[in-house]
């Protein structure tokens, strides 16, 4: 029966439309308003409860006026459907309100709700741009990204019980009060001030120190995240002490932020432990003497004494309530800081689909200083790239020369559109990229890094990446041209998974860096892209092994737009065109033997590497006899 329940919400079948509301209570209602019926159902259950505990201090007010005024004999006979009354209240309708409400909150609100709102906050943040990622700890995005979910569910949930206990809770008690004795209001009528003058003091304290306590927390767990993540680092340089230091000083930092809201709950608990000992003993001897002057019966006493004890657990229960609110308040607002956040370069809204037939790339008077990072980041970053003109043809391979920071990577940032150019265009086959959406855009394009980073999953699923279809025989296929078959039918993790099933560890930890960047090679086979860019790709190879990948390579580029980056000059000298960028301009554009007569940056930079030995026009000569 309970899963009839659990199906009502399933957290993950949906997605956002837009990124979550700006500002506390539309962040809130952003999520609200996707389960309004749930809401509704948790907020009635609330307030049935609310009203059901207020009437067992009328129940016992009754009955000990029934049992002082009755005779056994006549008690059950003359009222016994009052009696079955109260049981049926307490036997009944209160055990299924609280049924109904501990049904809503486990089977839905908790595992649902929570869920839904961490499936839409990593929809919406796995879509920021690569900037939004390279400004903040992975460790700290992803803790708030998981617990806002749970920290709104809580305070939502808490809030409307603590609400309606002291609302519905509190008004009951004094409409009964007032129909015993008008004067047996005063005590808890001035409770009631006093708890809304303690409220609008702790209540904005309670919720700073909150937040604070928050960021704190997300600023340890990016740390300690940060240092597990470059654990190799950590142990090469023998900082271990410094990472104590790293870690120690966010801690410290937590520390104090905790003590410096608990200090607050503690005043708060403490003023309010002092109010309640008023209210009981003022009502109590209240009630005493206006019995002892003949103004109430002893039911009043009875009743008035239970609702003021009542009250006094139910506002303990609410302070406890209050301090959990705020601090998942906190918690909410902290992960506000990363999840209601406009999408940084979203596509159009009138983005197509890109459709590549040739290939072609151009870039057409581009300039690019780095402007839009600068303006969340505050970081002064130099022009990199000066009106850049470049046409490469269909099927045409042109690699990119130039030393560290000349513009070759950016370039090619530029055009997987993780960044927008300050002017000019880039076009694909006449499609102007920033017309078309992000993802059409990197489907077409295949891309090897230097610093190949893998999924810490299997084997098989990091080639299948490349192509979610892709069957076990093309898989192997495209491992066996990356000549990566041999030594991951080798492979063995811990948990004794062997061959394409062995997972590899986190960034692919597990895997030495030409391995990595073999399985990374045949991802990119597998993909299949008609515009290809290889960035450093054989530079974690051997030379044995780099020269067996380089004649896939080159079947690899047939018929494909290629856009090589190297250091090494003859890994992409047999390249159709040459490009030399020198501080963000090109400077030199020709084929090897072309650059080399004209005698300018590239034929000094190839002597340097090469010693004056040409290995392309070696190899012509070797095939030449």
């Amino acid at each position: 029966m309970l899963r009839r329940f659990e199906a009502l919400l399933d957290p993950t079948a949906g997605t956002p439309a837009s990124p979550p509301s700006a500002g506390l209570v539309g962040f809130y209602w952003f999520y609200i308003r996707q389960v309004t019926g749930l809401t509704v159902a948790l907020f009635v259950c609330g307030g049935s409860i609310a009203v059901l505990d207020t009437m067992i201090p009328a129940f016992i007010g009754r009955l000990v006026g029934l049992v002082s005024s009755q005779t056994p004999e006549f008690l059950f006979r003359d009222n016994g459907p009052a009696l079955l009354g109260m049981a049926f209240v307490l036997l009944i309708l209160r055990p299924l309100s609280f049924i109904a409400h501990n049904i809503l909150v486990n089977q839905i609100v908790n595992p649902g709700f929570s869920n839904m709102i961490r499936w839409q906050n990593h929809w919406h943040v796995v879509r920021q741009s690569w900037t939004f990622f390279q400004n903040d700890f992975a460790g700290r995005i992803a803790n708030r990204v998981l617990q806002t979910g749970p920290a709104l569910r809580e305070s939502l949930v808490m809030a409307f019980d603590a609400a309606w206990y002291i609302l519905v809770y509190g008004s009951s008690a004094l409409v009964l009060l007032a129909r015993l004795d008008l004067v047996l209001m005063l005590p808890m009528v001035v409770w009631f001030v006093c708890y809304a003058a303690m409220l609008c003091y702790f209540v904005p304290r309670l919720r700073a120190r909150s937040r604070r306590m928050s960021e704190m927390r997300s600023m340890l767990t990016g740390r300690v995240v940060d240092s597990y993540t470059n654990i190799l680092t950590v142990k090469l340089f023998a900082r271990a002490a410094d990472e104590d230091a790293f870690v120690r000083d966010a801690i410290d930092e937590h520390t104090e932020a905790f003590r410096d809201q608990t200090r607050m709950t503690t005043a708060y608990t403490s003023t309010l432990v002092s109010m309640n000992a008023c209210l009981v003993v003022s009502m109590a001897a209240l009630s005493l003497w206006l019995w002892s002057n003949g103004r109430i019966s002893i039911a009043a006493v009875a009743t008035a004494i239970p609702l003021a004890w009542q009250l006094n657990n139910i506002a303990g229960w609410v302070a406890r309530s209050v301090t959990s609110i705020f601090e998942n308040i906190g918690t909410v607002q902290d992960g506000m800081r990363s999840i209601d956040v406009p999408r940084q370069m979203p596509d159009p809204d009138d983005a197509a689909e890109l459709k590549v037939t040739g290939g072609e790339i151009r870039f057409e008077n581009l300039h690019f200083d780095y402007g839009r990072v600068r303006e969340t980041t505050g970081i002064q970053y130099p022009v990199v790239l000066h009106g850049i003109d470049l046409r490469i043809a269909p099927g045409e391979r042109v690699g990119l020369i130039g030393p560290s920071g000349a513009g070759k990577s950016t370039l090619v940032n530029l055009l997987l559109h993780f960044y927008a150019p300050a002017s000019g265009r880039i076009l694909i086959d006449g499609q102007d990229i920033a017309g078309v959406t992000q993802e059409s855009l990197r489907r077409h394009i295949a891309m090897v890094t230097q610093d190949t980073s893998l999924l810490h999953r299997s084997i098989r699923e990091n080639i299948r990446y490349g192509q979610p279809q892709a069957t076990d025989e093309q898989i192997v296929a495209a491992a066996k041209q990356a000549h990566a078959h041999d030594f991951i039918a080798g492979l063995e993790d811990w948990f004794g998974r062997k061959g394409y099933d062995a997972h590899v560890g986190e960034r692919g930890v597990k895997l030495s860096g030409g391995q990595r960047q073999r399985v990374a090679l045949a991802r990119v086979i597998l993909k299949d892209a008609p515009i290809l860019v290889l960035d450093e790709a054989t530079s974690a190879l051997d030379s044995e092994v780099e020269a067996a990948i380089q004649e896939q390579l080159d079947t690899l580029m047939e018929g494909r737009t290629v856009i090589a980056i190297a250091h090494r000059l003859s890994t992409i000298a047999r390249m159709d065109r040459l490009i030399v960028l020198d501080a963000g301009r090109i400077v030199e554009s020709g084929s090897h033997a072309e650059l080399l007569c004209r005698d300018g940056v590239y034929a000094r930079l190839w002597r340097r590497q090469s010693g004056g030995f040409d290995p392309v026009s070696a190899g012509d000569r070797v095939a030449a006899k």
